[in-house]
C-alpha cells in the first residue's frame, strides 16, 4: 500500500514514451536510461570529429611544403552549402513536428531533408567533374588530392546517414505514428547538424587557403 502511494507520487505522466529519463524509486535512486542508439551515435560522432580533425591538421601541415598549389574553388560549392544547410533545417523542423504530433509536417520535412541531402551529394559529384574538366586531378597536386579526400569522406558519412533516413521514411510511409519514429528522427537530426557543421569547416579550410 505504501509502495503504491510512493509510486503514484513519483509518476511523471507528462513524459513522452521515448523520454530517456526514467525514474525508479525501488531503492530511492534515480536511474538515467539512455537509449543504446543514442549512446552509439554520440560515440560515433566523437570518432568522426577526431577523424575530420586529423584530416584538417594534415591539410594545414601539408600545405606548407613547396609543391602545394591551391585548386580553384568550384562554383557549385556555395549552392551545395546552401542545400545541405536547408536539409539540416528541414530535419530540425521534422524533429519539432514530432514533438507536436504533426504527422503531415513530419512526413513532408523528413522526406525533404533526405532529398536535399541527395541533391547535395549529386552536386558534390558534379564539382568533381568540374575540377577534372579543368585539369585538377587527384594525382596532380596534394591540394587536389585533399579536396577529393575530404569531400569523399564527408559524402560517405552522409550516405550512411541516408540509410537510416530511408528506413525511418519507410516506417513512416507504412503508417508508423510520429512518436514511434521519434528517436530515429532525433538521431538523424543530430547527425545531419553535425555533418553540416563539418562541411562548413571543410569549406572554410578550402576558401581560406
Amino acid at each position: 500500500m505504501i509502495g503504491k502511494f510512493f509510486k503514484q507520487l513519483t509518476d511523471k505522466p507528462w513524459l513522452p514514451p521515448e523520454q530517456e529519463v526514467v525514474a525508479e524509486i525501488n531503492t530511492g535512486a534515480v536511474a538515467l536510461a539512455v537509449p543504446p542508439a543514442r549512446v552509439a551515435l554520440r560515440l560515433f560522432l566523437c570518432v568522426a570529429f577526431v577523424l575530420f580533425s586529423l584530416f584538417s591538421v594534415a591539410y594545414y601541415v601539408r600545405m606548407e611544403l613547396d609543391d602545394w598549389r591551391p585548386l580553384a574553388e568550384p562554383g557549385l560549392l556555395w549552392l551545395n552549402t546552401a542545400v545541405i544547410l536547408l536539409s539540416s533545417v528541414a530535419l530540425q523542423i521534422a524533429r519539432q513536428a514530432v514533438q507536436r504530433g504533426n504527422t503531415r509536417t513530419v512526413s513532408f520535412t523528413l522526406t525533404l531533408g533526405g532529398l536535399l541531402t541527395i541533391a547535395f551529394l549529386v552536386g558534390q559529384y558534379m564539382t568533381w567533374g568540374e575540377l577534372r574538366g579543368a585539369g585538377y586531378f587527384a594525382a596532380g597536386n596534394p591540394a587536389n588530392a585533399f579536396y577529393y579526400l575530404l569531400t569523399a569522406v564527408h559524402g560517405l558519412h552522409l550516405l550512411g546517414g541516408l540509410v537510416v533516413w530511408a528506413r525511418t521514411v519507410k516506417r513512416m510511409w507504412q503508417g508508423a505514428e510520429p512518436y514511434q519514429i521519434r528517436l530515429s528522427i532525433e538521431l538523424c537530426t543530430t547527425y545531419w547538424h553535425f555533418l553540416a557543421l563539418v562541411w562548413l569547416g571543410i569549406l572554410w579550410i578550402l576558401i581560406s587557403t
